[in-house]
């Protein structure tokens, strides 16, 4: 059996999207942009995709959905468009992020830091969540931009982003959510969450990889990223990629339609599948369930490194994460565990089990059979395990 666990990297394209895909591969091969009948077979699958997008994040018709190539490059499109407009005119001098965002986040804060912007780097509480008021204790009139994410991507935490907008509209700051982990599994609403920009890959959702959006508010448009054509309104230029675009529109309608399952079915086999590796000795969740994105699972098994838990796992054909990167001779702590002050001991045995609505009940009793196995053999050889004090303090709450 192989079974696929990793659904918060990427999941797979769901055969209804390659179906539609497929004809604009070698049939329907025009560029949108032509004057002629190729070009224009595009034109209704194209219009109806963008439909389909627009509704899956309740934007109006006047706001913009600017198709790129990935979330990367929208979050990094935000950031530099903001260094434009306001950094480098002296506007304003500061933006406000979690210190548990996606890296293209960090990496495009520390960018700006590195060109003379002030960022602040939120913390998160010890369940792994920001709140709203330190949002609000950090804004100032130099504040050009916020920017906190709707779901985080390795405990599935879900943050207030509703509160936050509006503490944003009120003190007339930009807000900028990436809403990667978002979609597909909670209602996304930009309009009630009163969203300035807000980013998106289609690879999260059934998609295909290689394509995302980046919404901004009617009023809130951006310096373009890329210069020199007149494709998605002159704010993006590129040659569109009309298969990626029509697979995104057919994977969000497909995803906002199965949301009742994923938030009712996926959470209850989430929930029993958690139950039982909670069963095992010294095992530590992050994040309460009720805060958590249904499908997500950051667990820690004491005494054994989360490499070595994938090691085991992988051998077995089954896929999962850690946030640990092991280099030659370093292993480097999971950040998340980092920052919500979980004890050095746990801080390299994170592991994440992602589901999607393709997991089966049969996936989960196989890895959990296999969990237990790998448990036992590995506790077996730890000597950090072995020599745990008794009753030692680990900053997450223990379940036996």
């Amino acid at each position: 059996m192989r079974v696929y666990l990793d659904n918060n990297a990427t999941t797979i394209v769901d055969p209804h999207v390659f179906e539609q895909m497929e004809p604009f591969f070698v049939q329907k091969y025009g560029n949108p942009n032509s004057l002629h009948q190729f070009a224009s077979d595009t034109h209704a699958p194209l219009k109806s995709a963008m439909e389909k997008i627009y509704a899956g994040i309740h934007a109006h018709k006047d706001d913009n959905v600017v198709i790129t190539s990935c979330a990367t490059e929208s979050n990094n499109w935000v950031f530099k468009s903001i260094y434009f407009e306001y950094i480098i005119t002296g506007r304003k001098n500061h933006i406000i992020i979690s210190e548990v965002e996606h890296p293209s986040v960090i990496a495009s804060a520390k960018f700006l830091e590195s060109q003379g912007c002030r960022v602040t780097y939120l913390p998160i509480n010890n369940e792994g969540l920001i709140e709203a008021q330190t949002v609000r204790d950090y804004i100032t009139d130099k504040t050009a931009l916020v920017s906190i994410m709707w779901a985080n991507n390795e405990t599935g935490a879900i943050f207030p982003i509703e509160e936050i907008g509006e503490i944003c509209k009120e003190k007339g700051v930009l807000f900028h959510t990436d809403a990667v982990q978002a979609i597909g599994k909670l209602p996304v609403d930009v309009q009630s969450a009163n969203i300035d920009y807000l980013t998106l890959s289609a690879h999260k959702f059934h998609g295909p990889k290689g394509v995302g959006a980046l919404y901004m508010k009617k009023g809130k448009e951006l310096t373009p990223l890329f210069h020199g054509g007149s494709q998605m309104g002159g704010h993006r230029s590129g040659t569109l990629n009309v298969a990626g675009i029509v697979g995104m529109g057919k994977a969000m309608e497909q995803a906002v339609d199965a949301l009742d399952y994923e938030m009712a079915d996926i959470r209850e086999m989430r929930d029993d599948f958690e139950d039982k590796l909670l069963e095992i000795e010294d095992t530590f969740v992050v994040t309460p369930r009720d805060k958590r994105t249904p499908n997500t699972i950051l667990i820690s098994f004491r005494g054994i490194e989360g490499e070595s838990m994938l090691w085991d796992l992988n051998r077995s054909n089954i896929a999962a994460s850690t946030g640990s990167a092991c280099a030659s001779e370093d292993l480097e702590a999971n950040s998340v565990m980092e920052a919500i002050g979980a004890a050095e001991d746990l801080a390299h045995t994170a592991i994440r089990f992602s589901l999607s609505r393709y997991t089966t009940q049969e996936e989960l009793e196989f890895t959990l059979a296999v969990v237990k196995e790998a448990v036992t053999r590995l506790r077996g050889i730890s000597s950090s395990y072995a020599y745990a004090p008794e009753g030692h303090e680990s900053g997450l709450d223990a379940h036996h």
